[in-house]
């Protein structure tokens, strides 16, 4: 549910490359507040109407006691949000095939076996499979969080083995609402997220824009990087929209020029035009893309030549910082999805097999470049042996089995919440999961604080907890993006009122046993996220810089020769700068997760800068080289 935290503007203590160096743990970056996710309303609304409609039927019925398993497929109303419609209906679907069987395995043990520490290990070991499924496939926010929650719950719900497939059925019924609800929008906006996606990407070049005109190498570098990040978000969006009649290429190739635009500014340089007004047309088809508009008509521009502004005058500023440049394009959603964008060639030059455009009689539309594993070849590939995922992975297990034992020592019936604290605070690295950590620990406190306060309202009748229920899941959403534990204010009450419908604790023992659970399992988890630190993570930046040099190489052998005319050359030229940027974005991904393990070795922040000021260099080559034509088709 929640973002990443920004990187800590706190430097670590170095030392000669090939040593190892302590990364002191942020404080105050901990608990400031960010700007909201632009979209932060519509998994906020799903929510709220996938988890109103099964709650008012129970309520109806009398069965409030089955709560728990329309939840279970309510809370999936919450993913896909970014997606486009087509791709949002499968991924909907896995995710909530993927909740139910997760609940199913849950309500079997809590069946089958009585032994509390053996259903802690059994959820523990679930927990590490969500955290390293979603980080696999790039679900998105909330990920993990939510199917441990449902799952680490109900291992420790009474159950017969009788009920669990009527459970599950129930669970099942309330994704299908969820999917629906989800799906609905595209009555209104069928094009809604692509736009939204290309809007990210106008702002990001407006920044870069106005950025590159002051003198802030470091701030430049930052630009770009987030320029960069948001452009290959938004094609990767482009790519996943299905084109089966004109009329849809027709509304997909516009977006495609004002994202060939938005990709401009990367080769660009700001001498050519007035870069404050060029940015502030940016912003305007920003603004009309997001309030559902007319698409304006793109004149064709002529190509840039010049070098791009902040290329040469980043100097050693920009290895201290850049690692705030990556996170934070990263950070609204555009992640380092590499998958694609590609090159564009004139209408009719398509050749079977490598056709770098779609046509159908319409306009040119670029296609991903070939090459890389997609769909379950690329998660699985990402899980291979050797993947950087695998000590996250143990980093979840062990550390929810020692929360869950040490809960239940000191006293805890129900140590479930130990186990999703714990799962909860483990991010990419040891800097992240501290900050989680703090952030989940204040948000619960205030949350409990609250809860207590609102305590003789939920003694009214179950109504009137299911409308705090409902506040809250809509405040959770508007706040988490902000900040985790301004979210977690609102996400503790509404998992004790939940709680509250199938179980009869006194209120005093229930916030009890949350606050000792939540204390023992961000303590213990983090003490084994310190402990198994990620040595992976420097290896990873050497395999990435390998890939840039190898990337930039090819470009510049491409660059080197005369563009030629037709479809061959423009898409080989659109394939060169997708890895380019795939690889650029991975280096950079690669770099703020070895950057935030507190005990690493020192990293090699003179190649990293100087491979990235190469990269992009060749990178603007090939943008340039790209617009004339892509701006003309």
């Amino acid at each position: 549910m929640g973002k990443h935290a920004r990187p800590t503007e706190k430097r670590p203590t170095t030392a000669p490359e090939g040593g190892v160096r302590f990364r002191p743990l942020p404080v105050r970056s901990t608990v400031r507040l960010r700007r909201p996710l632009d979209i932060w309303h519509k998994p906020a609304l799903s929510a709220v109407v996938a988890m109103a409609i099964p709650a008012l039927t129970l309520f109806a019925l009398g069965r409030m006691d089955l709560i728990l398993y329309t939840s279970a497929g309510s809370l999936c109303a919450l993913y896909a949000h970014g997606l486009p419609y087509a791709a949002r209906a499968r991924t909907l679907l896995w995710v909530v095939l993927g909740m139910v069987t997760s609940l199913g395995i849950a309500l079997t043990a809590a069946s089958a076996i009585t032994s509390a520490a053996v259903l802690v290990v059994l959820a523990s070991l679930l927990a590490a499979a969500h955290k390293m499924a979603c980080d696999a496939t790039h679900i998105g926010p909330p990920g993990n969080l939510i199917p441990t929650f449902i799952a680490a719950s109900a291992f420790f719900v009474p159950q017969r083995l009788g009920q669990v497939p009527g459970h599950m059925a129930l669970a099942l019924g309330a994704g299908g609402l969820a999917w629906l609800v989800c799906m609905a929008p595209v009555l209104v906006r069928p094009r809604g997220p692509e736009r939204i996606a290309t809007a990210r990407a106008l702002q990001a070049a407006a920044g870069l824009l106005r950025t590159g005109t002051g003198t802030d190498g470091a701030g430049v570098a930052h630009a770009r990087h987030a320029t960069a990040a948001a452009v290959n978000a938004a094609w990767h969006t482009l790519f996943l929209v299905p084109v089966r009649t004109p009329a849809r290429a027709a509304a997909r190739g516009r977006l495609e020029r004002l994202l060939v635009q938005a990709e401009s500014a990367l080769g660009g340089r700001p001498g050519e035009a007035d870069p404050t007004a060029e940015a502030e047309r940016l912003d305007g088809w920003a603004h009309q893309l997001r309030r559902g508009r007319p698409l304006p008509e793109i004149a064709p521009t002529a190509a840039k030549t010049e070098e791009p502004a902040g290329i040469t005058r980043e100097g050693a500023a920009e290895s201290g910082t850049q690692a705030a440049g990556a996170a934070s394009a990263v950070a609204d959603g555009s992640s380092g999805v590499a998958d694609g964008s590609s090159g564009v060639a004139a209408p009719g030059a398509v050749r079977e097999g490598r056709a770098p455009l779609l046509g159908l009689g319409g306009p040119a539309l670029r296609r991903p470049a070939p090459g890389r594993p997609r769909g379950v070849r690329a998660v699985l590939a990402r899980l291979a042996p050797g993947s950087p995922l695998l000590p996250i992975g143990a980093r979840v297990a062990a550390g929810c089995v020692l929360a869950g034992w040490v809960s239940m020592v000191v006293g805890v019936g129900h140590p479930y919440w130990a186990v999703v604290t714990a799962a909860s605070i483990y991010q990419a690295n040891t800097t992240l999961s501290w900050q989680r950590a703090v952030q989940r620990t204040v948000g619960n406190l205030l949350g409990l604080l609250l809860f207590c306060v609102l305590l003789p309202l939920t003694h009214t009748g179950q109504l009137a907890m299911i409308a705090l229920v409902l506040a809250f899941q809509f405040g959770a959403e508007a706040c988490i993006t902000r900040n985790y534990w301004l979210g977690s204010v609102c996400v503790t009450p509404m998992a004790l009122l939940l709680t509250g419908f199938g179980g009869h604790l006194p209120a005093k023992t229930l916030i009890g046993d949350r606050w000792i659970d939540t204390v023992v399992g961000a303590a213990v988890g983090l003490a084994c996220c310190v402990l198994v630190t990620n040595r992976r993570a420097a290896d990873r930046i050497d395999i990435a810089l390998e890939r840039v040099a190898a990337a930039e190489a090819a470009a510049h052998r491409l660059l080197a020769t005369a563009p030629a005319p037709g479809a061959d050359d423009a898409g080989e030229t659109g394939w060169a700068r997708d890895r380019l940027v795939g690889c650029l974005v991975e280096l950079r991904e690669a770099v703020d997760v070895a950057a935030g393990e507190w005990w690493q070795r020192a990293l090699p922040q003179e190649r990293i800068t100087h491979a990235e000021q190469r990269g992009h260099r060749a990178l603007a080559g090939l943008v340039r080289r790209l617009s004339a034509p892509a701006l003309a088709a």
